[in-house]
């Protein structure tokens, strides 16, 4: 079973990903911001990565920058899921390692075919 990380400081984000993400069979484990992430991933590298951009402490874009530094980081696949919508911020978030990127608010079809489109499902 694939391990799906769900890095957002909404709990309601968190827990409606973590039950589309369960549904398409992933285990799934959570962290409120990019900080708790980075550790999480240290421990156990995860084999996707659904992040949001902005949240206290270490947002997404600084955890991104971060993962692809530390040893096995560059193997997850990171979708950003984000509200920030501007050509600028989708830039950034490729140029920094990410897979793909949707916009919040998601649904399961969403997220089905992103994680599709890289290999996940």
């Amino acid at each position: 079973m694939k391990h799906c990380l769900v890095v957002d400081d909404s709990r309601v984000v968190r827990k409606v990903a973590r039950k589309i993400l369960e549904e398409l069979h992933f285990a799934i484990s959570e962290a409120e911001d990019g900080q708790i992430a980075l550790t999480a991933c240290r421990g156990t590298m995860p084999d996707a990565i659904l992040l949001d951009w902005n949240m206290p402490n270490m947002s997404g874009i600084e955890f991104l920058r971060a993962l692809r530094q530390e040893s096995g980081g560059d193997r997850p696949i990171v979708v950003f899921c984000t509200t920030e919508n501007d050509i600028n911020f989708i830039t950034q978030a490729m140029e920094a390692g990410a897979n793909e990127y949707i916009m919040k608010p998601f649904d399961r079809e969403i997220l089905e075919a992103k994680f599709a489109e890289v290999g996940l499902v």
